[in-house]
């Protein structure tokens, strides 16, 4: 079985030939049809994850594919992975054969493509969970995005519009103001971005992509009054899963788009450079 590994931290991964795993109780094997490259993996990779794996580990928190044996899922069944540590605190989805607990798979239907099944779970479930948990949007809010071409922000903008809102992209053209701010990139956006927030208004802080540091006038910032609510999606895995069947229904029947960007197995490191490049669009998934 090929897989990948990473045997130092913020190491190139290493396509190797690893043994097969046996079926457990309580888990799933499934060969991988395809396995998201996201920032969790190179925060996991950098050595910086709170939790972080024993090294050597095989990376990837999201995949997608079919059932091979399983005291739960019918052998050939499509399945998405994500969660219950996989990739953060054991071995994760880079690999062809996939050996998952049960609790972290969910079943796929057929209209969605496996790239995207791999790719959808993050940033959707982010999206819907900022939108309608964290901000709590209401139709007819003005709803501001940053890093409106980015997976997250592009999800974002479509969940709002579909919620009734005014989904507006932040851009150097656009300077009305919003009730809600929906920041995927961090940094000095964001920082500009609040100043777009009327008072009273939220700012929900999903990515940092742009910087992990926020400098904020205390004076100031009392007296705008925006609300600043962090989304940490680890504590919100449940929502998210709730959430999952209704978004897979909508990408399945076109409602919701997601960009994938294909690479193959032995092309990790590269993968992991391309999501870190500005301008890129889409999701990153590894395929055998």
């Amino acid at each position: 079985m090929k897989a990948v590994r990473v045997h130092a931290w913020n190491e190139a991964p290493r396509l190797e030939e690893l043994p097969a795993p046996t079926p457990a109780p309580g888990r799933t094997l499934v060969r991988m049809a395809a396995a998201t490259v996201g920032h969790i993996d190179r925060t996991v990779w950098s050595g910086r994850f709170l939790q972080a794996p024993s090294l050597p580990y095989v990376p990837g928190v999201e995949a997608a594919g079919t059932v091979l044996e399983s005291d739960q899922f019918a052998a050939g069944e499509r399945v998405w992975l994500r969660g219950a540590g996989l990739g953060t605190r054991g071995d994760g989805t880079w690999r062809e054969i996939i050996d998952a607990p049960d609790g972290a798979i969910g079943r796929l239907p057929e209209g969605v493509p496996m790239e995207i099944g791999s790719a959808f779970f993050s940033p959707s479930t982010s999206a819907w969970v900022a939108l309608h948990e964290v901000a709590k949007v209401h139709a007819g809010e003005r709803v501001l995005i940053t890093g409106a071409s980015g997976a997250v922000g592009s999800l974002a903008m479509q969940l709002a519009r579909d919620a009734g809102a005014q989904a507006i992209a932040l851009s150097p053209d656009v300077s009305e103001s919003a009730d809600v701010l929906i920041d995927t990139v961090g940094g000095p956006v964001l920082a500009a971005a609040l100043e777009r927030v009327v008072p009273g208004g939220r700012a929900v802080l999903v990515g940092y992509t742009a910087g992990n540091e926020l400098a904020i006038d205390i004076a100031r910032f009392l007296q705008r009054d925006v609300s600043l609510l962090p989304l940490n999606m680890f504590r919100r895995e449940a929502s998210g899963r709730a959430a999952a069947p209704e978004l897979l229904a909508r990408i399945a029947d076109g409602r919701l788009q997601l960009q994938v960007q294909p690479f193959p197995l032995a092309d990790a490191a590269k993968a992991l450079d391309w999501i870190t490049q500005r301008g890129h669009r889409g999701r990153a998934v590894l395929v055998p």
